[in-house]
């Protein structure tokens, strides 16, 4: 109940965005719909005068369909056979009092649709909340002459027995002169199934569009509040108000039948034996519910990430920009104008940094404000689930952020810029990344939405990061064989990231650093400087610029399960490399004795090597190819 509860408080913190159209990225339109109202897909525009006649009608361009129009509990969730009419728009057989004459089917024929929508309408426009739109809409209506008005306008079209053409057929083509006319390509189930919107025209004032019209939502709004009746505690807001059983759907998208709250018994049985009546389990008023999940769609359309369509959905009450716990550095930065270029720092230097920029965004936010962590997901297409949730102050949020983001933290090359360019940064990689280097680039949707689920308690909740995700990591990144190698590199460096965090974990918040530390004498560690040196001289040797995989990185794997054994293998192959250097091989030459002198006879063995090899390698290769930067640099400079 709270996250319906603060759902509803950010609905009431909202309400100056009620009625006003945004657009997704992918240029569909929403807003946060007014109470009592939902969105349909319209087909067919008909404009009808102030006094209640036809004016004019046209097939509605595809980028201009969607509608907002104003429902009641049983026309929002009807299905099948249910004649439940939207009071104001809607499909044909429903707002055409003409449409039997012309062909259309109904399935009842005591129970005409059209009769139950036009009454509806009547006690509507004779309300004391009517308005003039509705009167001139219903005494328009009123005449059943819709079909023949829009047939005289050559928006539907009629076969030779004057019957509505159900299917086109090019037979039809010398009725509709010689073109497939626009309503065929605009409804795919036939003109029979085409959805009416209604505006009023003026000859001499200019109108709002009916369905954009605040005063109409209004109207129908009071209207209806005044039919519900039945009231019951709301769970939610403690008050005795008009409850409802019916809540409301398409919360991910306009298709989407999963609801949120639902109940039946007598086919699944779903609380009987606990529960006599569905309203004992969970009763929520009906202005609760509206207003809830009114911002729950809208919320979802405005910034939510969706996966496979799981939602991953992060908000704060009073509409502030809140940083999303799965986005990497670069995209933090975005929301945080005190974040400085994060390429170049130390473990504690990026720390420091992180907590400044939090803090210049935290300065920003109310200080009372609540962060809200949801994800949902549906099983089946009537049920949709919250997976988890989780609310909490936003400085409690933001430390948090602070702390994942200061110990999954590694160097990463992988991510290109807003210049399109491959750059380095420093910091934890984002969850949709792990998922990749965890499973491998063509990992699909359920598997990726799977893993991002799985890692936001890590983030928010400080959870330790699963083994499975870790070692799944790991393997992949110390078999470069096996992948390109644009991949292995962004896998080898989310696995240093996961292997980091684990650090942290294990030994009371110490992690390593990027900074090569030739003070440990872990064995894991000193067996992957022994690789990456050898891998740097190797690569010296040929002095190429098509990169190639080593001796070295090609037996990496075998080499992480029998160091010992391997490592003679690697060696004897550096050889005639060594001897292609000559003098110029010399450093890196001793820089294996010296690192081989460090690991133990006892060590020196084929025990496999943990995640710690992967530091080590890492490490030991960025500051040999930061030397030879810096070498070539006073060169160049001389």
């Amino acid at each position: 109940m709270s996250c319906l509860m603060n759902l509803y408080e950010t609905y009431e913190a909202n309400k100056d965005f009620v009625g006003k159209i945004d657009y997704m990225h992918s240029g569909q339109s929403f807003t946060l719909l007014p109470v009592s109202h939902t969105t349909q897909t319209a087909h067919i525009e008909v404009a009808v005068t102030e006094d209640g006649s036809f004016h004019t009608a046209h097939v509605i361009d595809k980028n201009d369909r969607d509608t907002i129009i104003p429902c009641t509990e049983d026309s929002a969730s009807r299905a099948g056979a249910v004649i439940a009419p939207y009071p104001l728009h809607d499909k044909l057989s429903y707002v055409a009092g003409d449409f039997v004459s012309y062909g259309g089917k109904i399935k009842d024929k005591d129970h005409e649709p059209f009769s139950s929508y036009i009454n509806n309408l009547k006690k509507w426009a004779e309300s004391p909340f009517t308005t003039s739109q509705v009167k001139s809409i219903y005494t328009y209506l009123s005449k059943r002459l819709l079909i023949k008005d829009l047939v005289a306008e050559k928006i539907l079209w009629l076969d030779e027995n004057g019957q509505l053409i159900t299917k086109w057929n090019d037979k039809y083509k010398a009725l509709c002169g010689d073109k497939k006319p626009d309503i065929f390509s605009s409804v795919a189930s036939g003109q029979d199934s085409a959805f009416v919107r209604f505006t009023i025209y003026s000859k001499g004032k200019s109108l709002q569009k009916v369905w954009l019209d605040k005063e109409m939502y209004d109207s129908f709004t009071h209207f209806y509040n005044e039919q519900l009746s039945e009231r019951d505690l709301c769970f939610v807001s403690g008050q005795w108000l008009p409850a409802t059983e019916k809540h409301a759907n398409k919360i991910r998208n306009a298709g989407d039948k999963a609801k949120l709250i639902s109940a039946n018994d007598t086919s699944g049985f779903t609380y009987r034996g606990r529960f006599n009546e569905s309203h004992e389990a969970a009763s929520i008023s009906y202005e609760v519910s509206q207003k809830a999940h009114n911002a729950l769609k809208w919320l979802i359309r405005r910034q939510a990430r969706i996966v496979d369509n799981r939602v991953f959905l992060v908000w704060s009450i009073h509409n502030d920009k809140v940083i999303n716990p799965e986005d990497d550095i670069y995209d933090i930065s975005h929301l945080s104008a005190e974040m400085e270029d994060p390429s170049a720092y130390t473990n504690s230097e990026f720390a420091n940094q992180f907590k400044k920029a939090m803090d210049g965004y935290r300065n920003k936010l109310d200080p009372n404000a609540k962060v809200n962590i949801l994800i949902l997901d549906s099983a089946t297409t009537g049920r949709l689930a919250i997976l988890y949730y989780r609310s909490m102050q936003q400085n409690v949020y933001l430390q948090r952020l602070a702390d994942w983001h200061s110990q999954c933290v590694w160097q990463h090359d992988y991510r290109k810029g807003k210049d399109k360019q491959l750059l380095a940064y420093f910091g934890a990689p984002a969850t949709k990344d792990i998922a990749y280097a965890a499973y491998g680039s063509k990992a699909s949707d359920k598997v990726v939405k799977g893993l991002m689920e799985r890692m936001l308690p890590c983030i928010v909740d400080e959870k330790r990061v699963p083994k499975d995700i870790v070692h799944s990591t790991f393997y992949r990144a110390r078999n470069p064989v096996a992948i390109d190698r644009w991949e292995w590199e962004k896998t080898l460096s989310i696995a240093c990231a996961l292997i980091n965090r684990q650090e942290y974990e294990n030994n009371n918040g110490r992690g390593f650093t990027v900074a090569l530390d030739e003070q440990n004498i872990d064995r894991n560690y000193l067996f992957g400087r022994l690789l990456a040196i050898a891998d740097v001289l190797e690569h010296r040797a040929l002095k190429s610029e098509d990169w190639r995989l080593s001796n070295a990185t090609r037996y990496m794997n075998e080499f992480s399960e029998h160091p010992e054994r391997t490592w003679k293998t690697i060696q004897s192959s550096l050889v005639p490399y060594q001897a292609r250097l000559g003098h110029g091989g010399l450093y890196l030459t001793q820089l294996i004795d010296d690192v081989a002198a460090k690991i133990s006879y006892q060590d020196f063995d084929n025990q496999p090597l943990t995640g710690k090899f992967l530091l080590g390698f890492y490490s030991q290769r960025h500051q040999l190819y930061q030397k030879k930067k810096d070498a070539d640099s006073v060169t160049e400079t001389n």
